[in-house]
């Protein structure tokens, strides 16, 4: 049996179609699975240890397409599983030349234009994305909701920088200040006294994250810090994952790291404006997200069109008294 899965971006969207790849490899166990996804988010899903081979759209063109199907159809797929629910990703999917291509029905697609390209669509239930994807799995005769994140552990050169900069008895949290959306961005300078805090009532050291173009992000948290904060080492998706896997504690945004953090076990305090962390966020009860979801005029917009702005609403003794809640309960939990 061959199986194709199909979720091409974001990063976070990656990470959560993990378990549902998880879950495949588990009723199907000697099967081909397969992963079509855009190139840039490939460096996460080679991680993922349920996959055989993954398979890149190296482009958003007609030859890029072309190209991406030239190379599906040289498996013969039993089945292909959109979790995208985009017209792009249907078209590949169906492209594939699989037997059958299962995807969302159209209550559920993010555009309906996807619905005639599936043989199969299905409802799919649950709050979470991870458990829609997981119950669209029953297609295919997979009842299984067990949440699993098999992410391989590599090494890498960042944690190992990163380690010789803090003593060994002394763990360290991460601060992600960045976002894609502006409107997922809370204010570094609140970010930098959250890292003072972290120094100063939690003994951990603050180390800020930062990817391509947010240099001055990062270097305004760390100017906001009172000396608590350093800067992280330059960090690829292989390295996040390590470093998240080593992290006492993970303080972000909605945005790719923080998903990558609850994938691989970390302690998490999130802050959530314009999306639903019951939808999108941490899924461990005892991880802590502070959200104005509820009075954000602007879900699921990139951009804010409202005034205040939600996330101007979120206090540093409110995401301070967080990181508390959830250092505790990891204390609880040993």
């Amino acid at each position: 049996m061959n199986i194709l899965v199909v979720r091409l971006g974001a990063l976070g969207d990656v990470v959560h179609a993990v378990p549902a790849a998880a879950a495949l490899r588990r009723a199907f166990p000697g099967a081909g699975i397969d992963w079509l996804v855009e190139r840039r988010h490939r460096e996460i899903v080679d991680l993922v240890t349920a996959i055989d081979r993954t398979i890149t759209l190296d482009s958003p063109t007609f030859g890029g397409w072309s190209a991406a199907v030239q190379v599906l159809r040289r498996t013969a797929y039993d089945v292909a599983i959109d979790l995208q629910g985009l017209l792009k990703s249907a078209v590949l999917a169906r492209g594939s030349g699989a037997a059958r291509v299962v995807g969302f029905s159209i209550w559920h697609l993010r555009e309906k234009t996807a619905r005639p390209f599936y043989s199969d669509a299905h409802q799919a239930e649950g709050a979470h994305v991870i458990a829609k994807n997981l119950h669209l799995l029953r297609a295919v005769g997979v009842h299984d909701d067990r949440i699993a994140f098999p992410l391989a552990d590599v090494p890498s050169a960042a944690l190992d920088a990163l380690r010789a900069r803090i003593p060994p008895d002394r763990g360290f949290a991460l601060i992600n200040p960045g976002a894609a959306w502006p409107n997922k961005r809370w204010l570094p300078e609140r970010f930098g006294e959250v890292a003072s805090f972290i120094r100063d009532a939690c003994a951990l050291t603050p180390v800020v994250l930062w990817g391509p173009g947010e240099e001055r992000l990062a270097a305004d948290v760390i100017a906001s810090s009172a000396g608590a904060a350093i800067l992280a080492p330059p960090t690829g998706i292989t390295d996040l994952v390590a470093v998240s896997r080593a992290a006492s504690l993970v303080v972000s945004g909605d945005t790719g790291p923080l998903h990558i953090a609850v994938a691989v076990g970390a302690p998490t305090v999130s802050i959530f404006g314009p999306t639903d962390p019951d939808r999108n966020g941490p899924y461990d009860k005892e991880d802590v997200a502070v959200s104005r979801y509820e009075t954000c005029g602007c879900r699921y917009d990139r951009r804010c069109h409202q005034t205040p702005w939600c996330l101007g609403d979120v206090t540093t003794a409110e995401v301070c008294a967080a990181v508390q809640r959830r250092l505790a309960a990891r204390g609880r939990r040993g």
